[in-house]
């Protein structure tokens, strides 16, 4: 049997579903596949204790610090109309351990479900509600608690508890307004150590802190919309000053469809400037996966009937030079090889960047029967790894015809069943179109299966906690407290003159009031502070090292100091990164390190005429505009503080 042509073939079905890449696609490229994407965005709110019980919140243990472990096994639970969710019934499957790390500083008997909730915190409860109404929502009259089941282990308690505080709100974007579906209140989860094999590792310390969740209607109807939504949600929440920052405070999925396709949700996504390429990849991929359904549905007249057919394998009938197959049988494992009817060119098919329909099986392979990745090879592999004598052997093992395609697969005996239901589930999926699915993102914009997608069959009420009342006065005193809207920041920084590429960075970081009270108090220009800031601030952030004493008043009183000894503005731009590290440092001993000298006017541009004259004994015939910039940088040091480099440079060029 002669090897297919992979590579041929993966660039063919690229081509062929019109796939583009983001740089170059235009809103006629989503329009033509239905792109449609929603959001639901999380940030954890800034309180003082968790959500239900009274342990700290935000405080935080590395990953080798621990007091005690303990070790759980999920099962899944009816619900009330006596159904399982297909979530968990997919992770009953994988049958993971999960062992929980836990710190006495952060985690108590409720975080591990040996306790009943404490009523839930009031002071996370207002700043959601204030939040709710920011977003346009209706408030409901009562918040009623409900369970979400959740069988991966992120949840000791196998559920999370979370309630609805509005619904049917709506945020404004450039071009239009995003509808928001509902704004909810729910305990977060642990954090994720490892997951290997059949054992997942997690920390109990961010267990429990109180979050918020916005959904949006799927309104956006390309990738930089996708982004732009979810930048004003996160805007809008770090604008009320009630919500945690910093890595891991704030997080998205993203829920996407095409034409044809299904809602798919990515997990996770924790940085915005991910979203654009994320969306696109997603779209296609669903794109290619309706092709493979057309394709299939040519080929097979009855889908219903088809089914795999497979052999178990001797690792001495090969001559084995793949590493990973030599891994495993070292390991022992047991080595699979299965046929797949009329399944030729479709292993290959292009179904992201670099992946291709062969990676949905192997994905599931590590998710479901947890089979470490590499744990399978196939016909249609880029890499020459299955040899034609093997094929040989193997084809007519398999009773295989001319166009059907083969996987090799190996595992741990104990998996081996599943992992064969896993390859003919997807398969068959494969004849419908686009799986209901829950993946995890990377930052080149791939996506790996991660979990079925979760039904409504995972939500029940909770029992254990009294519905809360919320009275139309109560609200109202809410609503008198709300910050400026977005919306009108941004005009505000557009009307300062700021430019606009410091915008997000000033609206992330919750900068503006600080310009306003910097201007108005200080009587400082806008434009300079709006800059400094978005500028010079994002600088020394992304080069020096924080005091966690560094806070918005440092800056403030930098510049009220600089006002008070009628110093120039521009002497800030060397005294942050001093103050950045070290906040409680006196400013004038900051001075006294740059080794600043108060010098006039006068005793600055005296030495021009003198600069300018060794230049040209040095510079021969260099332009105009480099004699200005070398003595401008002769001069810059001494000038910092004393006088504006913009008149000291009009001097120089008119000297």
């Amino acid at each position: 049997m002669k090897k297919f042509d992979a590579i041929q073939n993966y660039e063919n079905t690229k081509k062929a579903i019109g796939y583009v890449s983001r740089k170059v696609a235009t809103q006629n490229d989503y329009d033509r596949i239905g792109f449609m994407s929603g959001l639901e965005v999380h940030q954890q709110i800034l309180t003082k204790n968790k959500l239900f019980c009274r342990c700290p919140a935000g405080v935080f243990s590395k990953n080798n610090e621990f007091d005690a472990e303990i070790i759980r096994h999920m099962r899944p639970t009816l619900s009330e109309l006596g159904e399982y969710d297909g979530t968990a019934l997919m992770e009953f499957r994988t049958k993971k351990e999960i062992t929980y790390r836990i710190s006495n500083k952060n985690t108590c008997t409720y975080d591990i479900d040996d306790t009943p909730p404490f009523p839930i915190n009031r002071e996370a409860l207002e700043n959601a509600l204030q939040i709710s109404l920011l977003c346009k929502f209706n408030i409901v009259g009562e918040v009623h608690i409900t369970r979400k089941q959740y069988l991966d282990g992120s949840i000791p308690a196998g559920f999370q508890r979370t309630a609805i505080l509005g619904v049917e709100g709506e945020i404004p974007l450039k071009n239009k307004k995003v509808r928001l579906i509902q704004l909810s209140i729910e305990e977060d989860s642990c954090r994720e150590i490892s997951d290997i094999g059949h054992k997942r590792v997690y920390k109990t310390d961010r267990l429990g802190m109180p979050l918020i969740e916005t959904v949006t209607y799927p309104d956006m109807v390309n990738p930089n919309e996708v982004k732009e939504a979810c930048d004003y949600i996160r805007f809008l929440n770090r604008s009320t000053d009630k919500v945690r920052t910093g890595q891991g405070a704030g997080r998205q999925d993203v829920n996407v469809s095409c034409k044809g396709g299904t809602r798919i949700e990515i997990k996770g996504v924790s940085h915005t400037k991910w979203i654009p390429e994320l969306t696109h990849v997603e779209a296609f991929r669903q794109w290619a996966l309706l092709s493979i359904k057309q394709e299939l549905n040519k080929r097979i007249s009855n889908t219903k009937n088809w089914k795999i057919n497979y052999e178990y394998l001797d690792f001495d009938m090969f001559e084995i030079t793949y590493e990973p197959i030599k891994v495993a049988k070292d390991n022992q494992y047991k080595l699979v090889a299965i046929n797949l009817p009329e399944f030729k060119g479709i292993l290959s098919h292009f179904t992201q960047p670099t992946k291709m329909f062969a990676d949905e099986i192997s994905d599931r392979l590590k998710v479901i029967a947890c089979i470490e990745k590499p744990n399978m090879v196939h016909t249609e592999d880029f890499v020459s790894i299955i040899s034609e004598i093997d094929l040989e052997i193997i084809v007519p093992m398999l009773r295989a015809g001319n166009n059907d395609a083969q996987i090799i697969f190996w595992g741990p005996e104990d998996d081996i069943k599943t992992a064969i239901e896993v390859v003919e589930e997807r398969c068959k999926m494969a004849f419908v179109g686009v799986p209901e699915e829950t993946r995890k993102s990377f930052f080149d914009g791939s996506t790996i299966f991660e979990r079925v997608l979760p039904g409504a069959d995972r939500m029940y009420p909770d029992t254990d906690s009294a519905p809360i009342p919320l009275e139309n006065e109560y609200i109202e005193s809410l609503s008198k407290k709300l910050p400026v809207e977005i919306v009108d920041r941004f005009a505000q920084l557009k009307k300062w003159q700021i430019p606009e590429d410091t915008f997000t960075y000033l609206l992330k970081n919750n900068l503006v009031p600080l310009i306003e009270k910097i201007v108005n108090e200080l009587k400082f220009n806008p434009r300079f502070i709006g800059v400094f800031l978005g500028q010079k601030l994002k600088y020394v952030e992304g080069h020096y090292r924080a005091s966690v004493e560094f806070e918005n008043t440092s800056i403030f009183n930098l510049f009220k100091f600089i006002k008070e000894e009628n110093l120039n503005k521009n002497i800030a731009e060397i005294m942050l990164p001093i103050i950045y590290q070290n906040p409680k440092m006196q400013l004038n001993s900051v001075l006294h390190d740059l080794k600043f000298k108060k010098r006039t006017k006068d005793e600055i541009i005296a030495p021009i005429a003198f600069l300018q004259n060794k230049f040209d004994e040095i510079g021969k015939n260099k332009p105009k505009e480099a004699q200005i910039n070398w003595v401008m940088g002769e001069l810059r040091k001494q000038a910092l503080g004393n006088i504006d480099l913009n008149e000291l440079r009009k001097i120089i060029l008119n000297s």
